[in-house]
């Protein structure tokens, strides 16, 4: 067969590092290099016999091997920086989901061929190695799985790009269900030794914290406040190498630990109290313990605010020193750093800076100021007011009054700004304040973010929309040229090429494998969308995947499933505007009909639900447990064992995401309209060939733009019509209850006990919030479009190559929704950057 656009044979691909790695002699030459490097280090580092076939030995050995290769590669990759004098961007978050990274380093090598054929060898299969590996606890959800991509990405595209963040000990929690309630375990991924991080002792950092402000003057009369008595914790960094496709160049994401200033207080200690003395140093150490601390009692809500704090004063003592390294003063600060504040968590550093320029290097208010907005650029990730963050100001006063103080400072220089445009408008003032007036006054982290930053920027375009019409149209009526859309994107290399290898290996085969580092040219797949060859395989190796995520279903959640049966996926956190209760209602609605001898079952399905909940977030856990209760009754009804099957798979993680998404026929996309910023799920199932259930809602409008109407699933009401509804007050939950029999059978089963019959009453809360008008996610004004369209996906999904085609042009049109692409976005936009390639 002959590629359509170059003339030439499928299976000649590129000059490029896959072609290098075909040759015989260099492979042999890398298969034996690599060999001596584990059997060197099963012998020095792990004292184990090089013979030893043990896959934690031998995960070990080759993530020490791989890693003497990337730290190589960070010092070169340093030397060229500095020669270029390029501009470093520092991305500030407090999560990185990067999952496992054996497989990414090897991919992004150019050695997995390699190390498996070692492994080989020995009898030992590569995904048995791989498996040995933690997913590292860095993360909750999309928002630490898009830092991750954008760490690749930058690594990729040869920016020098580095990540900050918190070492936390403990991750979210790993989640088991017992009779089917979540139950929350430590994640202390850890536990076991961590082959890739790199603790930097030598460059531990110094981090002031509570105390009392004592004003004075100076001696020309200004003011001149002191923080006095304040503790210290210091700041212990752990880098981990980033590597990006082609091995060229590789940045590190440094994770900061803490730690006390000494072992313990020696004068505690002489004085006889020991164990207070410990006390301390444990107390500094609990700081970095845990992701997310429960927020709804003082203790947690204040370990937060410390973290975030620590976050930044860490971060940005390191980003300085590293500047002050190369320049006397603090003139080409923004010309030389920019800073990304990842959502409003890091939004501290507009104060941090500022304390940092004007106390501790004595620069005036105004210069500082104007370094500060240059250098710093916010990303906002949410639409949700809830969920825009903001911290009492007596908690502030308490943990850091000095920043408290610049706070105030910042916010009433910015007022009268405010003023001096919009003369006499109070409620204006009231609304931009940095400060929310009431009982209890709080600062707004997301104004503090938008007034100290030259860059605003929502994830997709609907989102974008949304912040600049409603959340902050007032700061975009200010400053209409700060804000931009960059729509996100995920990594190609980590979510087709190492989760879906088979798919790779055919797409690379059938066009040539530059998409690896340019999806743009997946668009060359189009005229293979409907040819009966590919369609034939691209099935193969759905179902193949299919099987393999069968097998992990088997393993896990104890259900056998048919592969053959449409896979509909819902996996993401559970949350109630992510609405897995409306496809849990469209499962029961299917349910009810056939077993009423309503509707003959034509498409046998498996629905798959995975996700965690917040532990003191009572509805969304109330979910998990409807799922596995609605699962129970179906999957022991032998009326439908051969047409429904629900599965929930425990403990959510990037590793059990690259099992589940390549397996996907459907993805659930179905959060309420306006409420989801951008989604990346979306991309990565689209990437893979899932067809997608959508509302108009995040980047599931660029989706539709990109692929076609005739290509995906839309349904449910838009972004302005439920505003609409909402500003009048238009929405009865009772009234579609009682126009559309549909509604009824399903809520009426909630009521009935339909499926908690041993546990009568479990469900009914649900009813009496329909009939008590408490709708706030709108599933019954979308339920009936959203089974019309289920009606629609099954019809299609008959026709086996019109559903493939479909999925193939999925593949093909997803190249806009590469991270790679919303980085160079950042890149030329925000951080006024570029590649500093080798030569």
């Amino acid at each position: 067969m002959i590629d359509k656009f170059t003339d030439r044979p499928h299976n000649v691909l590129n000059n490029t590092l896959q072609d290098l790695l075909m040759k015989p002699d260099y492979l042999q030459s890398s298969k034996s290099s690599l060999k001596a490097s584990m059997d060197y280090h099963l012998r020095c580092s792990l004292c184990k016999e090089a013979s030893s076939k043990e896959c934690r030995d031998l995960f070990l050995a080759t993530a020490f091997s791989l890693r003497d290769q990337m730290t190589e590669k960070i010092l070169e990759t340093e030397r060229r920086y500095q020669q270029a004098k390029a501009k470093r961007v520092y991305y500030l978050s407090m999560e990185f989901l990067i999952g496992r990274l054996l497989g990414d380093a090897l991919h992004n090598l150019g050695l997995i061929d390699v190390c498996r054929n070692v492994l080989a060898d020995a009898g030992i299969d590569i995904e048995e190695v791989q498996e040995q590996e933690n997913d590292a606890g860095l993360g909750n959800g999309g928002l630490g799985r898009l830092a991750a991509c954008f760490l690749d990405s930058m690594a990729t595209l040869s920016i020098a790009g580095f990540g900050y963040g918190i070492h936390y000990e403990y991750g979210l929690f790993k989640q088991e269900i017992d009779n089917g309630y979540q139950k929350e375990k430590p994640d202390n991924w850890l536990a076991e030794f961590n082959p890739w991080e790199i603790k930097r002792t030598d460059e531990k950092c110094i981090v002031p914290i509570y105390g009392r402000i004592e004003h004075f003057q100076d001696r020309a009369g200004d003011y001149n406040p002191m923080w006095l008595d304040w503790k210290v914790i210091m700041g212990i960094p752990f880098d981990t190498p980033v590597v990006g496709y082609g091995g060229k160049t590789v940045n590190w994401l440094r994770l900061y630990g803490a730690g006390s200033s000494t072992d313990f207080d020696i004068q505690i200690f002489n004085e006889g109290d020991y164990f207070r003395a410990v006390e301390q140093k444990v107390a500094s150490e609990t700081i970095t313990k845990m992701l997310y601390p429960l927020d709804t009692l003082k203790s947690g809500k204040e370990l937060r605010l410390v973290q975030e704090y620590f976050l930044v004063a860490c971060s940005l003592r390191d980003i300085v020193r590293r500047y002050l390294k190369d320049h006397e003063n603090f003139d080409r600060f923004p010309h030389a750093v920019a800073i990304q504040m990842n959502d409003t968590h890091p939004s501290l550093a507009v104060a941090e800076l500022m304390r940092l320029l004007v106390d501790e290097y004595a620069l005036p208010w105004d210069h500082a100021w104007e370094l500060t907005q240059k250098t710093l650029a916010y990303t906002n990730h949410t639409i949700l007011s809830e969920a825009l963050e903001k911290w009492p100001v007596s908690l502030l006063e308490q943990v850091i009054p000095r920043h408290l103080q610049i706070i105030y400072e910042i916010n009433a220089r910015f007022l009268q700004k405010v003023t001096y445009l919009h003369p006499g408008n109070v409620d204006l003032l009231r609304r931009m304040s940095l400060i929310e007036e009431g009982e209890n006054k709080q600062v707004r982290m997301a104004h503090l973010a938008m007034v100290g930053s030259h860059s605003i920027n929502g994830v997709s375009a609907l989102h974008t929309d949304i912040l600049k019409k409603n959340n902050f149209a007032d700061f975009h009526a200010m400053w209409p040229d700060r804000f931009v859309n960059i729509t996100n994107g995920i990594t190609q290399r980590r979510w087709l090429l190492k989760a879906n290898p088979q798919l790779a290996q055919l797409i690379s085969k059938t066009i040539g494998d530059a998409w690896i580092t340019d999806l743009s040219q997946l668009k060359r797949l189009e005229p293979y969308a409907d040819e009966p060859a590919f369609q034939k395989e691209f099935r193969k190796i759905k179902l193949a995947n299919k099987e393999r995520l069968g097998g992990t279903i088997s393993r896990t959640a104890w259900i056998t499933v048919n592969p053959e049966s449409l896979f509909d996926v819902h996996v993401k956190r559970i949350h109630e505007y992510k609405r897995q209760l409306l496809k849990v209602m469209h499962i029961i609605y299917e349910y009810l009909r056939i077993i009423r001898g309503e509707k003959k079952h034509t498409v046998a399905r498996t629905f798959i639900f995975a996700g965690k909940a917040a532990p003191g977030y009572w509805v969304a856990k109330q979910m998990i447990k409807l799922i596995h209760n609605v699962g129970q009754v179906i999957n022991s009804d032998k009326r439908v064992q051969d047409a429904l099957k629900i599965v929930f798979l425990p403990d959510y993680r990037v590793s059990l995401a690259e099992k589940i998404i390549p397996a996907a026929d459907l993805s659930e996309q179905i959060s309420m309209a306006g409420t989801e910023a951008s989604g990346t799920g979306n991309m990565k199932f689209m990437l893979n060939g899932a067809l997608t259930a959508g509302t108009l809602d995040g980047a599931n409008v660029e989706m539709l733009e990109e692929v076609g109407a005739e290509n995906i699933f839309i349904f449910g009401l838009k972004a302005e019509e439920i505003a609409e509804m909402e500003r009048k007050s238009s929405y009865r939950p009772t009234e579609y209850y009682h126009r559309h029999p549909e509604i009824r059978l399903v809520i009426d089963a909630f009521r009935d006990n339909v499926f908690s019959p041993s546990e009568p009453g479990l469900f009914q809360w649900i009813y009496h919030r329909f009939m008590n008008e408490e709708d706030y996610y709108f599933h019954l004004p979308d339920f009936i479009s959203y089974i019309r369209v289920q009606e629609k996906i099954e019809k299609e999904y008959r026709n086996t190559a019109s559903w493939t085609k479909k999925a193939i042009l999925n593949i093909a049109r997803s190249g806009k929704f590469s991270s790679d692409r919303a980085v160079s976005e950042y890149a030329g936009l925000i951080w006024n950057t570029e590649s500093v390639k080798e030569g």
